[in-house]
């Protein structure tokens, strides 16, 4: 498993581990009953405090990305179809909010936009 940690970012490390962890599964680099490192192998590998592996490993197991078995160690859960579109739709949204903060910043209507998104797209269906 690879995660890049950036000391620069404004996104909370616990948070980047995290949101590597998600990516990996859904790109299928990680699948479903892949162990992945114990917390404090991972503190060990990328240099960050067992704490925040824990917080970030807690947050995916609450999400459902991951399950830890006692005495075995944490694995890749089954991938719920439902859980990847609702964590696609949070990710969406986040940049169309950004667009019409953009375009409300230089007066670009939201028709312009359509029309852009669609040339973007490749769609000629409205």
């Amino acid at each position: 498993m690879k995660i890049i940690i950036s000391n620069s970012s404004s996104t909370p490390i616990y948070e980047q581990i995290k949101n590597a962890v998600i990516t990996q599964i859904m790109s299928d680099e990680l699948s479903e009953g892949d162990s992945i490192p114990s917390i404090r192998s991972l503190a060990q590998d990328i240099k960050i405090s067992v704490m925040t592996i824990k917080k970030a490993y807690d947050e995916l197991e609450k999400e459902g990305y991951i399950k830890s078995v006692q005495g075995k160690g944490t694995f890749v859960a089954p991938k719920n179809t439902g859980l990847a579109r609702e964590q696609a739709n949070k990710e969406i949204e986040q940049y169309i909010s950004k667009i019409i903060e953009i375009s409300s910043k230089f007066n670009i209507s939201k028709n312009e936009i359509i029309d852009l998104f669609d040339y973007l797209y490749g769609s000629d269906e409205k």
